[in-house]
């Protein structure tokens, strides 16, 4: 069985509001403040270098701290870019899709679902995904041709890597179910932002469906199985929990 080495990689960080991550927030709880942190994952075997998500291009990362492009980020850890040869994205808003034409040898995979809904008509008519959609990303994977591959649903993409559709924050949200010598990782990206939201029970606001966020939470837990490793999307705890590979930016996971 193919196993993988995985990382999680932080590329910058921002502190908003926990009115912004957490539904049923009263006026004093909405206004504290809370830490949040931007990730790219990688999973490495013998035979693949998979990137998961691609952050935020140079652009639009004005509001975050300590921000690095993914490619430099993983340049210091010694992966170049074009060492990558799959890179999946759990979803299509501007913070995990920004820089794929960083990776120039990579096979992009996507669910069909999430990008059929950002380039049909309803993304177009709802001004709050217009701003949380990075329209040239968007444009270079309509034109990545042959490198540019569809899922319909749950897949194994290569052995011991599969992606999962859960939907709930975006309407094609997909999360990454990764084989490793200590059992599974599960990468829930926006699927849980945080683990408090998962192990609360209570999502983020920003939703494509409110039940689809529910039964995203589930099937993370599922996924992971007893005892699984779960790694939700923005959760600043990820850096203290494994061990530093780059400290303040690279950590081990399994």
């Amino acid at each position: 069985m193919t196993e993988y080495r995985v990382y999680a990689l932080c590329y910058g960080h921002r502190t908003g509001t926990r009115g912004q991550h957490f539904l049923g927030c009263d006026e004093h709880e909405w206004n504290q403040p809370h830490p949040t942190a931007y990730y790219v994952w990688l999973a490495v075997s013998d035979n693949h270098t998979v990137l998961v998500d691609a952050g935020i291009r140079p652009e639009r990362a004005g509001e975050l701290d300590s921000y690095e492009p993914p490619a430099k980020v993983l340049s210091e850890f010694g992966v170049p870019a074009t060492a990558v040869n799959r890179l999946v994205l759990t979803h299509l808003h501007y913070d995990h899709a920004g820089t794929v034409a960083d990776f120039p040898h990579a096979r992009y995979v996507v669910q069909r679902q999430e990008y059929e809904y950002w380039t049909g008509p309803w993304a177009r008519r709802i001004t709050r995904e217009q701003w949380l959609l990075d329209g040239e990303a968007l444009e270079f994977l309509g034109n990545a041709g042959q490198r540019l591959d569809f899922v319909d649903g749950d897949l194994e993409i290569l052995p011991g890597l599969s992606v999962h559709l859960v939907g709930g924050h975006t309407a094609g949200m997909q999360v990454v179910r990764v084989a490793t010598a200590a059992g599974p990782v599960v990468l829930a990206s926006d699927a849980a932002h945080f683990a408090e939201n998962l192990e609360d029970d209570r999502p983020a606001p920003l939703v494509h469906t409110m039940t689809g966020m529910y039964g995203a939470f589930d099937r993370v837990k599922e996924l992971a199985g007893p005892g699984g490793r779960y790694l939700p999307g923005h959760d600043p705890v990820v850096l203290d929990r494994f061990p530093a590979e780059v400290p303040g930016r690279v950590v081990r996971v399994a």
